[in-house]
Formats: structure tokens, C-alpha cells, sequence
């Protein structure tokens, strides 16, 4: 299972949001790049970014940040936020890549997912954020009418690398992640489960690890980070166990 600490992007400062909302935002720092060398030096061979402005916005808005995220982080990057076209995906896989998380176009254009799934084979990741079960988009201010499971569903044969699932009602709020609901997704659909959004400390690590076989992939984790109060090295460890 892989541990993906998160950076999210806002006004090119590191920030946490809570339960999605761009107006409830922490600020842990006003460097990216140093934050992921951090993260590299406590072991981490993988990194979550997101572009939160972008998201809202529909087109890349920290872009500088990231770039400079992608020169010095050894290891591979996962980025989301407001990638919702082609010319988007392609530049950011030229620029290094590994993976791009795309929410609010997959919902809405899917045929486009497909499309850039097949041209880059186990670099996209569709993002299913939800409110009560419900898939949330633009940013998460807006909610759907498509259930969570419906939704992955769409892209079991469509080659796309996994699904992660962000229950925004616990995303920055160390509540715990929701683990009967990544739980119950995982085992709805074929394809490898991310979760996301309220770990609080090694025992959501643990919980997830126990169902790794079930078809969970990954767990996303920001906050507890930044508040000490999950050690990412030993988060690690326990992943790769």
C-alpha cells in the first residue's frame, strides 16, 4: 500500500482546507518545493499534489509551484486540479509527471478520460470526491445526482490506473478516514482504491493496510501531517509492511 503525503496549492502557499471549503484554509508553509523535499527525506517515493485554485477554476492557476515541486521531488508526483483538457494533460506528463488525478471532467466529459487513459496506460486517476455518497465536482462546490459507485463503475474498462475517493465531509477535519465507505467502494468496483480525506494518525494506516487485499492502493494524508500527528517514515513502514 502507498502512503501519498499531500501538498495542496493556494496562492502558491501550502495549505490544508477544511471539508473542501477555499474559505476555511491553513497555511503550513509559503514553500512547496522545501515541503517536498521534507517529505522525500522522511522517505516518501510518492507525492499528492493538487492545484486548489485550479480546481475552481478549471485551468492550471499554481503552476510555477508545481514546476518547481517537479525539479526537485525524486520520486514520482501525482497532480490534480482543474486538468480538464487534453493540452493540459499532455504538457503536464512532459514535464514529469507520473500521474494526473482528474475529478470534475470525469464526471462531465468521460469519453475525454477514456481518451487520455488510453494515450498514457496507468497515468490517470479519476478523482470521485463525495458529499453523503454523492460525487462532488468544481472544486467540490458543486454536487451531483451520479452515486460514488456508479461513477467508478463508468471506468472499470477504460484503463485508467485507480480511483480515489475523497469523502469531503472528513477532508481536513482529523475525523478518521472514512474506511467503510473506501472500504465498501473498493469492493464495488475491480479497480485499485486511493483513500482520502480525514486521517488523523497511524490507526487509519493500519485499518486501510488490513484491507489492502480488498483493493486498496493508497491513502492520501495532509493534515495530520503538518500537526505531527502521524509520523510519515513510521506511516511508511507500516504501509509496506
Amino acid at each position: 500500500m502507498i502512503v501519498f503525503p499531500a501538498i495542496d496549492l493556494k496562492g502558491g502557499q501550502v495549505v490544508r482546507l477544511a471539508e473542501g471549503d477555499m474559505a476555511r484554509a491553513t497555511v503550513y508553509g509559503d514553500d512547496p518545493a522545501a515541503q517536498a523535499m521534507l517529505f522525500a527525506d522522511a522517505g516518501s517515493q510518492y507525492l499528492h499534489v493538487v492545484d486548489l485554485d485550479g480546481a475552481f477554476a478549471g485551468e492550471a492557476v499554481n503552476r510555477a509551484a508545481v514546476e518547481g515541486i517537479l525539479k526537485v521531488f525524486p520520486g514520482h508526483v501525482q497532480l490534480g486540479g482543474g486538468i480538464r483538457n487534453p493540452i493540459a494533460v499532455d504538457g503536464w506528463f512532459d514535464l514529469g509527471v507520473s500521474r494526473v488525478v482528474i475529478g470534475t471532467a470525469a464526471l462531465k466529459d468521460p469519453q475525454f478520460v477514456k481518451d487520455m487513459a488510453k494515450a498514457y496506460p496507468g497515468g490517470i486517476v479519476v478523482a470521485v470526491d463525495a458529499r453523503d455518497g454523492m460525487v462532488a465536482t468544481e472544486g467540490w462546490a458543486e454536487v451531483s445526482d451520479v452515486s460514488i459507485v456508479d461513477m467508478a463503475r463508468r471506468f472499470e474498462d477504460a484503463g485508467v490506473a485507480s480511483i480515489l475517493f475523497t469523502d469531503v465531509g472528513r477532508d481536513g477535519l482529523l475525523k478518521g478516514c472514512n474506511i467503510d465507505a473506501t472500504l465498501d467502494l473498493a469492493r464495488s468496483t475491480r479497480l485499485p482504491v486511493i483513500a482520502s480525506g480525514g486521517v488523523k494518525g497511524i490507526d487509519d494506516i493500519r485499518m486501510l493496510k488490513i484491507h489492502e487485499a480488498d483493493g486498496i492502493e493508497g491513502v492520501i494524508t495532509g493534515r495530520a501531517l503538518f500537526e505531527g500527528r502521524l509520523d510519515l517514515a513510521a506511516a511508511i513502514a507500516m504501509a509496506e509492511a
